[in-house]
């Protein structure tokens, strides 16, 4: 226990054993639902939801202990969502790339992302895009993602006159999305820990009992194999030999150094741990992100990020990395639950889906609206991603429309 103590130094930061291992299960069971969506949303490129599951949970352990024991912060990581909804629906559906390619680029992405880290040029890159697009690709991708859900959920559905229309209430199965997304956003608005996670066990159990979902086939099992996606990265980093395939790799690179940037900083000024409006070991900390996001390419996940969840272990007391550490066992232990993973369908996860499209949303809240100059190319970037079904493109066009609106008022 001394060892321990002294290794994360909890008197310093005023914290104890209990206490980070009360924050860090606060925070396993805050995000755990990403167990079963990043299967769910990967999946959907017609990679093996067993292996995502093992995938999922070793990738998150391996950062969230990485994290701890470099960084010595209480930030815990996981596939992120945004960024297996851009390698899903943009790139592997909307592209007709192969998720071995997909996977391929994030491979390629970490590298750039570490040396990113390594020659401490980060300043100059976030520098070089305005922070009211910044905002405005953080807010499109929650409003790609909610759509997603509600597409998921059955909630909204096609139609030949208007693109999309309200899904059918006759639809048994979309009554689990509203039962689940009419618990979660109670749960959420108390303030409850683990409310995403609880919400959908919640939407599972009224599936299972209304008949619309089959009861799982026992609980605990073998871990599932990662063999359908381990090493796919490598096999396929030829693949990446196309200006459209390198357009990929630096929307998954800069997507994901925004919003672990971002994240990271949040995060940090919670907890109370800044020094002269400074992150004091910045570099080990985005050193441990960007491991992770190699790690998770090879392994075979979409980019690897700190979560936004991180902050309700923070909120019972999380100061140090041992409640990094104490997350990324968790999730270990996880692994053997896949068999419940059957339970978890898109109308389950749906209500997750939306939930976080809120969250991402309120990142419109910083944007200048009275500069239309500003205004203009944000409101396309968030309103296109949704309507357009694609991340990158957008992104791009608006990014040009920017410096273009830009030149014209200079």
């Amino acid at each position: 226990m001394n060892a321990i103590s002294n290794f994360f130094h909890l008197k310093e930061n005023n914290t104890s054993f209990k206490t980070e291992l009360l924050a860090g299960l606060t925070t396993f069971v805050s995000m755990s639902y990403i167990l079963f969506v990043n299967p769910n949303v990967l999946g959907a490129s017609g990679m093996d939801k067993g292996a995502l599951f093992t995938v999922t949970a070793l990738s998150a352990a391996f950062t969230c202990i990485v994290m701890g024991l470099i960084a010595n912060y209480p930030i815990a990581s996981a596939p992120t969502l945004g960024l297996n909804a851009f390698f899903t629906y943009t790139v592997c559906l909307g592209m007709k790339v192969k998720w071995q390619t997909a996977l391929a680029a994030v491979f390629v992405a970490s590298i750039l992302f570490i040396l990113l880290t390594v020659f401490k040029v980060r300043e100059m890159i976030i520098d070089a895009i305005p922070a009211d697009i910044k905002y405005a690709i953080s807010a499109g991708i929650g409003l790609f993602i909610a759509f997603i859900g509600l597409q998921g959920g059955k909630l909204i559905q096609n139609s030949d006159s208007t693109l999309v229309t309200i899904g059918s209430l006759n639809n048994p199965t979309v009554w689990i999305t509203i039962f689940g997304l009419i618990i979660t956003i109670f749960l959420m608005i108390a303030r409850v820990p683990g409310a995403i996670f609880i919400g959908m066990i919640a939407a599972a159990v009224f599936g299972i009992v209304t008949g619309q979902i089959p009861m799982p086939k026992g609980v605990i099992s073998s871990v599932p194999s990662i063999a359908p996606t381990f090493g796919q990265a490598v096999f396929h980093i030829g693949d990446i030999n196309t200006v459209q395939m390198w357009i990929v790799v630096f929307t998954f690179l800069l997507v994901t150094f925004f919003d672990t940037t971002g994240t990271l900083i949040g995060l940090v000024q919670q907890a109370g741990l800044m020094k002269d409006n400074k992150m004091p070991r910045a570099g080990e900390a985005l050193a441990a992100d960007s491991s992770g996001m190699l790690v998770g390419s090879v392994l075979g996940t979409s980019p690897v990020g700190a979560f936004v969840e991180s902050s309700a272990g923070i909120a019972v007391g999380g100061r140090t990395g041992l409640t990094a550490v104490w997350v990324g066992i968790f999730f270990l232990i996880s692994t053997i639950f896949s068999p419940i993973l059957s339970v978890f369908t898109t109308q389950v996860t749906a209500p997750a889906l939306i939930i976080v499209g809120v969250l991402m949303a309120e990142n419109l809240a910083h944007v200048h609206w009275t500069n239309l100059e500003i205004a203009i190319p944000c409101f396309l970037i968030a309103l296109g991603m949704p309507l357009t079904y694609s991340i990158s493109a957008v992104s791009y066009t608006h990014l040009r429309a920017h410096e273009t609106s830009s030149n014209l008022v200079c």
